[in-house]
């Protein structure tokens, strides 16, 4: 399921990620053809940054982005390790290569919407409203960027999951690590 603020925008009982993903690229009529071509973290990333920023950002290029997550790109890692290891079809694939940092989804996503403002991305063991909070402050309050597109992006194998957020200085909800956990835990 996809929401935005407690509506339910894209709902489908696939299990499979692929198939629900492709799904909601289709249903949700968004258009960048190099979708196709992204490894999951990205695609899942991009979906629900481009719901975010379609939504609340219209043509403003000074968004920050901060993203984190618990597995990197271990997901795609895996993916390329194959490539390599099989001794008969040895041919590591660049196009699998290229997505393995996870900074790569926040890559498309600055391309599609032509953001050139600061990027980081974060890995921890769980959640942590804390550090986004932290530094999505710093950069608001030092001018580097107007708003902050936050959250977690996840994705290991078939468990996945993404909880992303804008935040501004003159924004309507209070931008406190409590908040941010409560929004977190309410998905």
């Amino acid at each position: 399921m996809i929401s935005l603020n407690g509506n339910t925008l894209f709902e489908n009982k696939s299990e499979e990620f692929s198939t629900l993903i492709k799904s909601a690229y289709k249903d949700l009529d968004i258009n960048y053809p190099k979708f196709f071509k992204m490894d999951n973290l990205s695609k899942l990333a991009f979906i629900c940054a481009d719901i975010l920023i379609n939504n609340s950002a219209k043509n403003e290029s000074n968004i920050a982005i901060v993203l984190s997550n618990r597995a990197s790109s271990l997901d795609t890692d895996r993916t390329f390790q194959k490539s390599i290891s099989d001794i008969e079809n040895h041919y590591p694939s660049p196009s699998i290569f290229v997505y393995t940092l996870p900074n790569i989804c926040i890559g498309e996503i600055s391309i599609k919407h032509q953001l050139y403002s600061e990027n980081s991305f974060f890995i921890f063991d769980a959640f942590s409203p804390k550090e986004l909070w932290v530094y999505a402050e710093n950069l608001l309050k030092t001018n580097k960027a107007e708003k902050v597109l936050c959250g977690w992006v996840d994705f290991d194998e078939n468990d996945y999951e993404a909880f992303l957020y804008i935040v501004e200085n003159e924004g309507q909800i209070h931008h406190t690590i409590n908040e941010i956990d409560r929004l977190y835990h309410t998905q």
